[in-house]
């Protein structure tokens, strides 16, 4: 019997996905595997029983992945399962900044709230608020994931001319991306050429404010910068800065701060990117199938801290999963130790991710408290699990 923990409300669509050989803890210290949301994770001590996190979402800023990593704690996403409520909302930002919708709401419900004429005074104001359309823009997609692709694909379904620009986009994401749609080799063409800008991307040392002032410098003066990713991939003082002289359009953010909110020129929503029913269910059916595939059988996808890997379904005698650090000749001393004791390997798969990696052995026969002994001590090694 498995014991999950809930940190953040997770829509019961997906619980009841667990079925039976699951029970939920009240306390997270008992958990054997936790699903969460935005709850931050960074300050919490990791109890040693915990095998898994499961983050209904994309975003896994809000977890250590590092310190789970070190202790052999998978930590998993949902990549796509909401990109659908993303993509609507980021479609809803273009039209926004192109249209003066919000400010003729604002005027409306301000100005025009007890005006009996206001449906006259409506027709002279509304010149306030003309705006574009945006068929025949261009539209720069930064970042071509599971959300990436989604927009840019609707985009040229609206009459863009979409530029998409991602140097490690998968194999699956460009089969579903639109012929239409121009690759570019370089972000900087994106920046001097498209009159709206989107990024996609996680946010990394690497993609910190990788939207900044030397970017904005080549872009149009009427540029529209659209942010439903992560605020910090955007260094929004530069971006208000540039706003005030008239040197971007608008910039449209899903993440609320002092800097953004009410700053000229700023529309921003509070963090509505996946708050739909359709992507909270989405969302939360996969973080469970996701556990329930490595806590009944050590199969790993859409894993953030360690690599995907998978043996099918767990009918050996004895199936066991070790994690450790990528270092050479482990898996020459992992095979040794099961040797030495007489036990035949029936089939393996190894895998890294950077600077982490996981074996996972299916046995002929059942492993002794005296091999295990043995693999947990071997330096380099987090966790050795026995999954039957």
């Amino acid at each position: 019997m498995f014991k999950y923990h809930t940190l953040n409300p997770i829509a019961k669509i997906g619980l009841d996905k667990f079925g039976d050989g699951y029970v939920h803890c009240d306390d997270f210290k008992d958990a054997d595997c936790v699903l969460v949301r935005s709850a931050k994770m960074h300050d919490m001590d990791l109890p040693e029983n915990l095998l898994a996190v499961a983050r209904a979402g994309a975003g896994v800023n809000n977890i250590p992945l590092e310190k789970c990593a070190e202790k052999g704690i998978v930590v998993f996403n949902t990549p796509g399962a909401n990109a659908n409520g993303v993509k609507e909302l980021v479609i809803a930002g273009m039209l926004y900044a192109s249209r003066g919708i919000v400010d003729g709401i604002n005027w409306l419900n301000t100005e025009g709230k007890n005006d009996p004429d206001v449906a006259k005074t409506a027709e002279k104001q509304k010149k306030q608020y003309a705006g574009t359309e945006i068929a025949g823009k261009k539209l720069g997609v930064i970042g071509l994931g599971a959300i990436g692709v989604k927009v840019a694909n609707a985009a040229v379904n609206l009459g863009m001319e979409v530029y998409g620009y991602d140097p490690y986009i998968s194999v699956d994401a460009a089969w579903h991306l639109s012929r239409s749609i121009k690759h570019v080799l370089k972000v900087e063409e994106i920046y001097a050429n498209c009159d709206y800008i989107t990024i996609h991307v996680p946010l990394l040392d690497s993609t910190r404010h990788m939207i900044n002032a030397e970017a904005i410098k080549l872009m149009k003066d009427t540029a529209v910068i659209l942010n439903f990713a992560r605020d910090e991939l955007v260094d929004e003082e530069s971006v208000v800065a540039a706003l005030k002289v008239g040197k971007l359009r608008k910039y449209v953010s899903d993440f609320p701060n002092p800097t953004t909110v009410g700053a000229e020129g700023c529309i921003v929503t509070p963090h509505l990117g996946a708050s739909t029913e359709e992507s909270e269910d989405n969302c939360a059916v996969m973080a469970v199938k996701e556990l329930r595939e490595y806590m009944e059988n050590g199969n790993i996808k859409n894993s953030v801290n360690y690599p995907a890997i998978d043996l099918g379904e767990a009918e050996s005698a004895s199936r066991v999963v070790i994690f450790h650090r990528n270092k050479a000749n482990m898996l020459t001393k992992f095979t040794a130790a099961f040797g030495d004791a007489g036990i035949n390997i029936a089939n393996l798969n190894s895998k890294s991710k950077k600077e982490y990696a996981v074996a996972m052995f299916d046995l002929d026969s059942l492993i002794t408290d005296e091999v295990l002994d043995k693999l947990n001590a071997l330096e380099d090694v987090y966790r050795v699990r026995v999954i039957k």
